[in-house]
């Protein structure tokens, strides 16, 4: 376009807003030219780092969670792009969910940072300072689930049962898988882990549980036309997203949790103080948002598929199996 052309365009874009384009001109003339540091608000960003003690190695646990929380925000975005597209198309679906399942495999692939990058000595030292916060509470992670499937298949597989499409939304809360981590079986009672989290984002999970419960990933897959439904690419996607998530993601962060949480004479605690070990093998819950797609021989080894590749035993005989 011509400089003439460009001007135009501008006018008549006020003008259709109902605005004077002369003052927004004006404004042009006076304002600063943007910078990248301006743009990328760089300064605010590295101010966010807070350490709670002098360990040098609780810089990288900071960053690193800060960095997961910034992928959360962009599969969020990505799932809202989906989600919130009336008559989508398996291949607009399809590319949403490959940044998607691009952003958890960076995720995945990203614990040996931790892994690697932290002393032992030193992660046991200022992880005492944690006490009880916890990775788990990350909201954004939960709403990302909550997008992801239907509700049905994050409930306790103890519990699904009890569960259908009339279940108040505070019942299901209180039946979701992850209740497992947070809750004395004994007792009943919820730990400070789960007690504080829930404080804080109950009433936003269940206005999120309502926003997605009809647009969320696996029910908008389920409403595209069936020869859609049937496209190669969308199913792999599907499938990909689902075993990155529930197994991949999963199994890497289950190891960088055993290499320092096992690292001494007995298996340290989580943070939060959650049996952490049962809580995030896959093979416990057996979580899977798209079950549809999966044979009964793959679901049947959900979580030990790859054992030399996450370097875990074969603990069939003492894990619960998901059963229906």
């Amino acid at each position: 376009m011509t400089r003439e052309e460009i001007i135009q365009a501008i006018v008549e874009k006020y003008e259709a807003m109902g605005q004077n384009p002369d003052t927004h001109l004006s404004g042009l003339l006076h304002a600063e030219p943007i910078t990248y540091w301006d743009y990328i608000q760089v300064e605010a960003l590295l101010g966010l780092q807070v350490q709670r003690t002098q360990q040098k190695d609780e810089m990288v646990f900071i960053m690193y969670h800060q960095i997961n929380e910034l992928l959360f925000k962009m599969i969020l975005w990505e799932i809202d792009q989906v989600s919130h597209t009336e008559n989508i198309s398996p291949v607009k679906f399809t590319k949403h969910l490959s940044r998607i399942s691009r952003y958890f495999d960076m995720l995945s692939n990203s614990f040996t940072i931790m892994g690697d990058g932290m002393d032992v000595d030193q992660y046991m030292k200022f992880r005492d300072t944690l006490t009880p916060a916890s990775g788990f509470q990350s909201a954004q992670y939960r709403k990302v689930e909550f997008a992801s499937t239907e509700l049905i298949n994050l409930i306790d597989y103890r519990f699904r049962k009890t569960i259908d499409r009339n279940t108040p939304y505070e019942y299901a809360m209180d039946n979701l898988y992850w209740q497992a981590a947070g809750v004395d079986h004994k007792t009943g009672k919820k730990n400070a882990l789960l007690s504080n989290f829930e404080k804080k984002y109950s009433q936003e999970f269940i206005e999120f549980m309502k926003e997605y419960n009809t647009i969320n990933l696996w029910t908008k897959f389920k409403t595209l036309p069936k020869e859609e439904q049937n496209n190669i690419d969308l199913v792999n996607a599907m499938r990909h997203y689902d075993h990155t998530v529930n197994v991949k993601w999963v199994m890497h962060h289950l190891n960088a949790a055993r290499k320092y949480l096992n690292s001494g004479e007995e298996s340290a605690e989580a943070t939060g103080g959650s049996e952490w070990q049962k809580y995030m093998h896959p093979r416990y819950q057996r979580r899977i948002f798209y079950p549809e797609l999966w044979t009964e021989q793959e679901i049947e080894k959900w979580g030990v598929d790859n054992l030399e590749d996450h370097n875990i035993l074969d603990t069939s005989d003492s894990l619960p199996l998901f059963k229906d």
